[in-house]
């Protein structure tokens, strides 16, 4: 019996208690940092040791186990094929104070080009780890190279926090799939994720970008700076080429441009989003371009009152692919709710439509392509709701809703199809 309680006990601490599951006879695929050399101070820069270690495990496939401690790593670390690196956290952790399993990093400052500090081939993991880059300063923000950069196949980073990266994730340019993030919080400054060149179904679950990670003077934050810098230069979530992207339960506060759809030398996005979120933005989404297949948004909530011209949704002249909303929700002191200049069709339905602003454009404007907007409910009695102008090649308005009458500017005539309830009689007719 002693001999079991003994083998369970150094199990327990060299599997860092994680939430996974597995035998003390997976013990022989877990690989020692110290016996490579790490020092763990914070102060020495341990590199090298790591990427040993990592190589270590690189000939079998297998697990590098890092103890709680603070690990400077000065330089980029390359994970191989098969191998997980594991630190202590089973969940994301807040920024102070800084234990668990934290990196150090410094590696990259003033190029972005610079290695990732993991560089994540296929069949690798990172996870259980908080990321903190001591030599960024709020009021002297630098770039640096991306946090992590997954390619290949099947690459997952789970658990993990950043505190105060400038580029977060970075999955491909290089050919990928199956990309799986899940549960990774904190501050990103410059860009938070970024995925093209997938070809078979990327998942993101879980992940949450916020200043107030980086909110902490003692680890070189500030509120207000953090928060301004992030409103003018984060795109928090960007898409290239992703084919079935499938993205849950995601958020941003602050930020300039919440979800972000772009055209990339391997094509564009199409995908299923839901529960996503992004607030204090200058932008909640732009979509500049998505396949013809289209992009599903369900049960979003969009909030737009950062910059001079705060707009939740604006699709650009560039987007030729159909984008369908539906049970999403408008509010804040934005402009506009929805502005599409897209060539192809675009559908809301079952959304709430608002603004706090006491003079705001129309809270859906569409200037070209098709659209439909069904059962929609518009919230101001002084707001004008919807805008047709004279590109548009085809509407369905239908039984959408407004205290006082849904209010539409129709300027293509029996091109629209407009049932609704309508704006009361002036007292003067």
């Amino acid at each position: 019996m002693a001999y079991f309680l003994g083998i369970l006990m150094v199990f327990f601490f060299a599997s860092g208690s994680l939430a996974t599951e597995t035998n003390p006879k997976d013990l022989e695929g877990v690989i020692s940092v110290r016996a490579h050399g790490v020092v763990a101070d914070g102060t020495t820069d341990d590199t090298a040791a790591l990427q040993s270690a990592l190589d270590e495990a690189g000939k079998t496939g297998g697990r590098v186990y890092l103890p709680p401690a603070q690990y400077l790593i000065k330089g980029s670390l390359k994970v191989p094929e098969g191998v997980t690196v594991m630190g202590v956290a089973c969940s994301p952790h807040y920024s102070t104070p800084l234990i668990g399993t934290v990196i150090l990093a410094t590696g990259g400052r003033d190029d972005e080009n610079a290695s990732a500090l993991f560089e994540m081939p296929g069949s690798t993991m990172v996870t259980g780890l908080t990321i903190y880059y001591p030599e960024q300063k709020a009021a002297d923000i630098r770039p640096y190279p991306w946090t992590f950069h997954m390619y290949g196949h099947d690459t997952t980073i789970e658990n993990v926090t950043l505190v105060n990266s400038y580029n977060g994730i970075r999955v491909g340019p290089e050919g990928n799939v199956r990309h799986r993030i899940r549960s990774v919080y904190g501050c990103v400054l410059r860009r938070g994720l970024l995925v093209d060149a997938c070809t078979d179904i990327g998942r993101v679950d879980n992940v949450q970008f916020h200043g107030h990670w980086w909110w902490m003077k003692e680890l070189g934050g500030d509120y207000e700076l953090v928060n301004n810098y992030m409103i003018q230069n984060l795109e928090a979530f960007i898409f290239g080429r992703t084919d079935w992207e499938y993205v849950t339960n995601t958020f941003v506060f602050p930020v300039n441009v919440g979800y972000r759809f772009i055209q990339t030398p391997s094509g564009s996005c199409n995908g299923h989003f839901c529960g996503i979120g992004a607030d204090y933005a200058q932008r909640c989404i732009v979509v500049d371009q998505i396949q013809h297949m289209g992009l599903l948004i369900t049960n979003g909530q969009f909030v737009a009152f950062a910059g001079e011209n705060p707009i939740e949704i604006e699709i650009n002249e560039t987007c030729t692919g159909q984008i369908r909303l539906v049970n999403c929700a408008f509010w804040g002191p934005s402009v506009q709710n929805v502005v599409s200049r897209g060539q192809s069709f675009l559908s809301l339905s079952d959304c709430f439509l608002s603004s706090d602003r006491a003079e705001v454009g129309p809270l859906v404007e569409v200037a070209s392509g098709k659209i439909q907007i069904r059962g929609c409910s518009f919230a101001g009695a002084k707001s004008k709701c919807i805008a047709l102008r004279k590109g548009v090649r085809h509407a369905i308005v239908t039984e959408n809703n407004a205290v006082e009458g849904v209010s539409i500017i129709n300027e293509i005539g029996r091109k629209a199809i407009i049932r609704n309830n309508e704006p009361p009689a002036s007292k003067d007719k």
